[in-house]
């Protein structure tokens, strides 16, 4: 029978609906005679599912819903031989289940991809014969030890414990920095590895690791998320009874069989129940048009409520992308130009993400880099060249100091200072003396600090929740001009301060861009996703989408909802009012079941006028 239903909900089969109901308008209206009216294609096909649903919830549920009272007007209309009355509410009730429906769904796809992200495979080093062997990751116990080469994908968590390497581990901590990794170090599953072949012991077996975590707190926050309540089930309970108790009293008062049914017809609540899902649908189209997203009528309802917008703070504030912020020099007779065209030469062979973009400064300052010789890297620590016959070395300061080279006061404030700010440092030396320093950083969005403007005129609380470090947060939030934050955040660090935020009576909106933001954009209230440049599982984790990457629209989304939700009360008003209209000239005898019919469908035609002016006007 389900699978009945399922077809009978279908756009095609209400589009066939829809066709014989208008085929027995037309014949009613040009008085043609027909063997059979086309109307019944509209009862058996748009009423079979309102039968089904008034009688489960009845029986099994035990509950009085909306469904109950239409199929009454459906079956007292035949029983009066009013079959286009009949068509027309069967027809109408089943476009406004579909717009709902429409307006509710939302996509699943999101857990698969970040079950895919987590590797089937690992390289374990034997106990017996010290060779490595490849076996399923979810064989991995705590303790294996596991190989992972150059440009692997981490199949567990665990601890160095041979090589140095530098990973990128934003798809757990959102950091924009690749981190440096030496033994004793944790890492953690789902990283890339980068340059350095690395040995580790893992601390959680396969089935156990921060991304199989990950995976679990998005599926149990998805489990969390309750559709959208039918505005019209639950006055039902009230509303069923008032309308057959009226019907049968007029029935009774006047004699008249034809009242009693045309007021069960003009109560059946077509335009109550389109209120809600025309409105969203406007709010949801005119979102299009200027670059937003919105998948959950839900979501776009319970942002007129949101109080406070967490941000994630790589790729959502910031543009997620390092750039050359600083050039010191700590040689009088090198420039800060000469020192960049030596930096950028040297880096010119690697392939770590800040030597591309010391490379890339140079370019931009319109010079060539110079040839180099004996080009090494050294992973996590940096790499080495000939230029000009010089020894060069750029690194870190662990780095410089395994080669005995001796940093300065000069040069350890330097230090100091960027790493306050957040910054990545570059230090650079020439044979044995200590040149000079490049800090590198993320870029803040140029919209960012007049959002942050926007929603303080609305008294809604900002903060930030990243996995970067607090000096980092500290310096972009001090830009931004947000007061609060919380760094250093895993995935479940995240979900842990929405939780928290919701306990203390806040709705929670949360904006973030990377697959570590998945589980926290599941758990808000609202989630909305970075999406021309977020991950895939983020977007599809999120109920709304920003296309454009421009964060300015999230002032317009929360006042979006708030013209929406306006525009349902307005609608449900309107509705219930041509309805209790309807209502007392049906008590008169004025209206016929046809006629009620088509003037209470008046009330569906002006709640889809009033949605269509708001998918028009500004908010």
């Amino acid at each position: 029978m389900e699978k009945l239903i399922n077809i009978l909900e279908t756009p095609k089969i209400i589009i066939i609906s829809g066709i014989g109901l208008a085929t027995s308008l037309w014949a009613m209206m040009s008085k043609t005679s027909l063997i059979l009216d086309p109307a019944w294609i509209s009862i058996i096909l748009s009423g079979i599912p309102i039968l089904y649903y008034a009688i489960r919830n009845l029986w099994i549920k035990k509950r009085i819903t909306a469904p109950l009272l239409i199929s009454t007007a459906i079956i007292s209309c035949i029983a009066l031989e009013e079959i286009f009355a009949a068509g027309e509410v069967a027809f109408i009730m089943a476009l406004g289940e579909l717009l709902e429906d429409y307006t509710i769904k939302r996509t699943k796809r999101g857990i698969n991809k970040l079950i895919n992200l987590a590797p089937q495979t690992a390289r374990r080093i034997s106990t017996q014969n010290g060779k490595d062997e490849i076996v399923p990751a979810i064989e991995i116990r705590k303790g294996d030890t596991l190989r992972i080469l150059p440009g692997e994908t981490i199949p567990a968590d665990g601890i160095i414990i041979k090589g140095d390497t530098t990973v990128d581990q934003s798809i757990i901590t959102g950091e924009s920095l690749l981190a440096d990794k030496v033994e004793g170090d944790t890492i953690f599953c789902g990283s890339i590895n980068g340059y350095g072949s690395v040995d580790i012991r893992a601390t959680n077996n396969g089935t156990n690791t921060t991304l199989q975590k990950m995976i679990a707190l998005v599926k149990e926050a998805e489990n969390k998320r309750a559709p959208i309540q039918r505005i019209i089930d639950i006055w039902a309970s009230w509303l069923v009874p008032i309308a057959i108790l009226i019907a049968l009293g007029t029935w009774i008062f006047t004699g008249d069989i034809v009242r009693g049914v045309t007021i069960l017809v003009v109560f059946c609540p077509c335009s109550l129940v389109m209120a809600t899902p025309v409105s969203i649908i406007a709010g949801i189209g005119q979102a299009t048009k200027f670059g937003v997203l919105i998948k959950s009528g839900e979501a776009l309802e319970k942002m007129g409520n949101v109080d406070c917008i967490a941000m994630d703070k790589t790729g959502t504030l910031t543009f997620g992308n390092l750039s050359v912020s600083d050039i010191v020099s700590f040689h009088p007779k090198i420039s800060k130009e000469e020192l960049l065209l030596c930096t950028g030469s040297s880096e010119l062979r690697s392939e770590h993400a800040i030597g591309k973009a010391i490379v890339k400064k140079l370019k931009e300052s319109g010079k060539s880099p110079l040839e180099t010789e004996n080009f090494k890297m050294i992973p996590g620590k940096g790499i080495q060249c000939t230029l000009k016959g010089q020894k060069i070395l750029c690194g870190n300061q662990s780095f410089l100091q395994s080669e005995n080279i001796h940093l300065d006061s000069e040069a350890l404030k330097s230090i100091q200072q960027f790493r306050n700010e957040g910054k990545a440092i570059v230090l650079v030396a020439q044979n044995t003396q200590c040149i000079g320093v490049i800090a590198l950083s993320d870029t803040i969005r140029p919209e960012t600090t007049q959002m942050v403007q926007d929603l303080a005129k609305t008294d809604t609380k900002l903060i930030i929740l990243t996995g970067d470090s607090h000096q980092a947060a500290q310096y972009l939030a001090k830009q931004a001009g947000i007061k609060e934050i919380r760094a250093e955040l895993l995935p479940e660090g995240k979900v842990a301060a929405i939780e928290e935020l919701q306990k203390n009576g806040h709705k929670i909106c949360m904006v973030g861009d990377g697959v570590n933001d998945a589980p926290a954009l599941k758990t808000a209230d609202v989630g909305i996703a970075i999406a021309s440049m977020g991950s895939d599982i983020a977007i599809d984790s999120a109920d709304i989408s920003l296309m454009n990457d421009d964060i300015s629209k999230i002032t317009y989304i929360k006042k979006l909802s708030n013209a929406v939700r306006k525009l349902i009360f307005t609608n449900i008003t309107l509705s219930m009012s041509i309805n209790f209209i309807a209502i007392i000239l049906s008590v008169m005898g004025f209206l016929t079941p046809v006629l009620g019919a088509l003037v209470h469908n008046v009330g569906s035609v002006v709640v889809i006028l009033n949605a269509a002016m708001l998918y028009e006007r500004k908010v």
